[in-house]
């Protein structure tokens, strides 16, 4: 049975849920321009601002050939942004989707965020293309088939063409069909946009992308810079989805036995 999407906004009120905490592993793709990492650190800052409290959450610069000795070494993994392409002959992505097939198959829960998006489907046997029809950059509205629609930053011209095995479209827009994806155990979950990205951010990054864009995209990314963002919303899911994991795999861990209990 796959994870039960929710729309709360709320933290979480069990008990069981407050009490953990968790420690998940960034897998850190790509690093940002110098701009904005003087104002707003490295892609683990920005995650662990958007999972709030009762998250630990530890770097691997995986765009640098560093990753986790084991798919266990950590409570979950989150897969970050990146400037490649997951379809790039690049040293590190080979090794890194083989880690999340391994992650995956052991059932270790995994998240992953616009290229971590579209690198978890292709590892898993999806396709990932860049998007003949262009830019998806601003602020954007998703609809979820599930809930209320939800309004978060894009940043992307690649994008999943084709699902995986396992994996249900969540959310949607015209311009990219497959934006959101649960996967069949509940053990991974990922998105194309960026919740961690606030509005300052994406401001401060349409200027630095005015002369890389079209001109009609960076016009239409600043006229919609004044929309509400719904990262608390999609913020709050994604934390909801690695608690859950966290208190089902605690129920479900073995009972130690007298001698073992008694050591």
């Amino acid at each position: 049975m796959g994870y039960k999407f929710s729309f709360a906004t709320q933290a979480t009120s069990c008990p069981q849920e407050a009490a953990l905490m968790m420690t998940i592993g960034i897998l850190i793709c790509g690093h940002f321009v110098d701009d904005i990492k003087a104002t707003y650190g490295t892609y683990c800052d920005l995650y662990a601002d958007m999972l709030g409290e009762g998250f630990e959450c530890v770097p691997y610069f995986v765009c640098e050939g560093e990753l986790p000795a084991s798919v266990q070494e950590q409570d979950a993994w989150l897969v970050s942004g990146s400037r490649s392409g997951a379809y790039e002959d690049l040293p590190w992505i080979k090794p890194l989707e083989a880690f999340l097939v391994e992650a995956y198959s052991a059932q270790v829960p995994v998240v992953g965020i616009c290229f971590g998006h579209q690198i978890l489907a292709q590892a898993l046997g999806g396709r990932v293309e860049k998007y003949e029809d262009g830019w998806s950059f601003g602020p954007v509205e998703y609809r979820f088939r599930d809930g209320p629609s939800q309004t978060v930053v894009a940043v992307h011209q690649d994008q999943v063409t084709a699902l995986p095995d396992g994996a249900t479209v969540i959310a949607e827009t015209d311009f990219c069909r497959y934006a959101g994806l649960a996967y069949t155990g509940g053990k991974a979950l990922s998105f194309q946009p960026h919740p961690e990205f606030s509005t300052a951010f994406i401001t401060q990054l349409t200027d630095l992308y005015a002369e890389r864009l079209p001109a009609d995209i960076i016009e239409q990314a600043r006229a919609a810079l004044d929309r509400p963002l719904d990262n608390a919303i999609m913020g709050q899911q994604i934390a909801d989805f690695l608690r859950q994991n966290l208190v089902s795999a605690a129920v479900h861990a073995p009972t130690p036995g007298p001698d073992k209990a008694a050591s």
